[in-house]
């Protein structure tokens, strides 16, 4: 095989993500050398990789699918917001400025457009197949004339395009009729077909549907993958569940234990790789929450102050919320606090920023003996070291730089009391680390509770991403997808009036 597939979606969130890493493990169990690549990607949830390049969480989660290192060519444009009017640009791993949308889409994104296919074409030029995600849809008519992650890499690069719908959400074939319809003659001629995502029930009563469908479009439908739940492993367009959903609407395991341990982690503005705590939520007996408000800090036995793209920001709405009254309270008590990168940050004495929020000196909470300078440079690294006796590994993705001043050490921050603060995302992930860290929370908590001793984290993953393999060896045509991938999008497909606007 030599080839490659744009997997492109009917709205935001319609599995794109997931879709493409089931494509890939399924392309790697065929013993085919496979890549991904989303040419630009707005998301807070991003990762590191093994030479310091800042690239999304779910183009390293693919890479993973792929049983290879994530690299910054799989996403060399990476938009990071930092408000409703900005985001900082990271090109091929490494900020480069803010820049407002207007000015973004004005200009900028399409002189881009070198980066990524050259990006694409070297990907291309050392894998068998390269699978590439879009973003949001194609059919986004105000942005196709600067579009470099949709129809514009496809066109670019000559990739086939199959569309994914969520048919959850209700409206599916409307979805896919209007996308296709929405798009210009030649983009059109990219666009294969369709992917059905999430469906319950019975697949024969949506046949009817798939074949009117293909009637009215000319374009087959490669797939009908069922419902399933858990599968949403690291999102970049964020939260998948509520503020007071469980993570990843995952079932809690019965507990080791006499108790169950209950982690609240406050929803902070801009919050950042909220996939730390998924470490914690795949723990049995292990309850996560995403919370807003002080009551619901009272019955915790840990509170997370998760990473922040706002840490200033995020450190005035916790005030305005009453949580950093309740912190402090809780910090007093003796009662576990974990704060992590910019919820770090915010624990300390005061933050000097003229950085990411130009506040200049604000006062932190003063729970750690911390202080922290925001510096222009982004400090880029995949740390490893030692903690509670065990080893950990982590990565870290911020401008702030901290003094500590005393306390006791823990990873890069420090410890006072039952009050914990580090830069390190993904630290949880190392089992023995984050089952000592939880049985010290549980003897502070008071809580019978015991960590199970066979978890693995890396093997939850891989079980989840094997998962994502069957969905498509399964439910697709894989053989249609095979000669998709390898031969392109099939000639002499229909135009579906009225097509894009001029």
């Amino acid at each position: 095989m030599k080839g490659g597939l744009l997997v492109a979606g009917t709205t935001s969130d319609a599995g794109k993500s997931v879709v493409t890493a089931g494509i890939c493990r399924w392309l790697v169990r065929q013993g085919v050398k496979v890549a991904p690549f989303k040419a630009q990607n707005m998301s807070l949830n991003s990762f590191v990789t093994r030479e310091g390049a800042e690239i999304g969480r779910a183009q390293a989660m693919q890479a993973q699918a792929c049983r290879i290192e994530p690299t910054a060519l799989m996403n060399p444009v990476l938009l990071k917001p930092g408000g409703d009017q900005s985001s900082q640009v990271v090109l091929l791993g490494r900020p480069v400025g803010e820049m407002s949308a207007r000015g973004y889409h004005g200009g900028r994104q399409q002189r881009l457009l070198g980066t990524v296919l050259d990006s694409l074409a070297e990907l291309r030029a050392a894998y068998d197949a390269v699978i590439c995600e879009g973003a949001g849809s194609p059919a986004e008519i105000n942005l196709r004339r600067t579009d470099i992650v949709n129809m514009g890499i496809a066109r670019g690069a000559r990739l086939p395009v199959v569309v994914v719908g969520d048919i959850d959400r209700g409206g599916v074939f409307a979805s896919f009729f209007g996308t296709v319809a929405l798009l210009s003659r030649e983009d059109q001629e990219l666009v294969a077909g369709f992917l059905v995502n999430k469906f319950r029930g019975d697949v024969s009563l949506l046949e009817p549907g798939l074949d009117m469908l293909h009637g009215l479009t000319g374009r087959r439908t490669y797939g009908v993958l069922p419902f399933r739940h858990g599968l949403g492993i690291d999102e970049e367009d964020g939260l998948r569940v509520s503020l007071r959903g469980a993570v990843r609407e995952s079932e809690v395991s019965a507990p080791v234990g006499e108790d169950v341990l209950r982690v609240a982690v406050c929803a902070v503005p801009l919050m950042s790789n909220f996939t730390d705590v998924d470490a914690l939520a795949a723990e049995p007996g292990v309850v996560v929450r995403f919370v807003d408000r002080p009551e619901e800090l009272a019955d915790a036995d840990l509170v997370v102050v998760p990473g922040t793209r706002g840490t200033v920001r995020a450190l005035t709405w916790l005030r305005e919320r009453g949580l950093a009254k309740a912190l402090v309270r809780r910090a007093a008590e003796g009662r576990p606090i974990l704060g992590v990168c910019g919820g770090f940050q915010l624990l300390g004495e005061h933050i000097e920023d003229d950085v990411e929020s130009r506040a200049g000196h604000v006062d932190g909470l003063g729970l750690l003996p911390v202080r922290v300078r925001f510096a222009r440079e982004k400090t880029l690294t995949r740390p490893t070291g030692e903690a509670l006796g065990e080893r950990v590994e982590g990565y870290e993705i911020h401008h702030g730089v901290a003094e500590v001043l005393a306390g006791e050490p823990f990873l890069d921050g420090c410890r006072v009391g039952q009050t914990w603060g580090t830069h390190w995302h993904g630290s949880l992930e190392s089992d023995a680390f984050r089952r000592a860290f939880l049985r010290e929370v549980a003897a502070a908590a008071g809580r019978r509770f015991v960590p199970a001793p066979g978890t693995s984290f890396a093997a939850l993953r891989e079980e989840q991403l094997d998962r994502l393999g069957d969905l498509i060896e399964q439910h697709a045509d894989t053989d249609a997808l095979w000669r998709l991938i390898e031969s392109g999008a099939p000639r002499g497909l229909p135009f579906i009036s009225p097509g894009a606007p001029a």
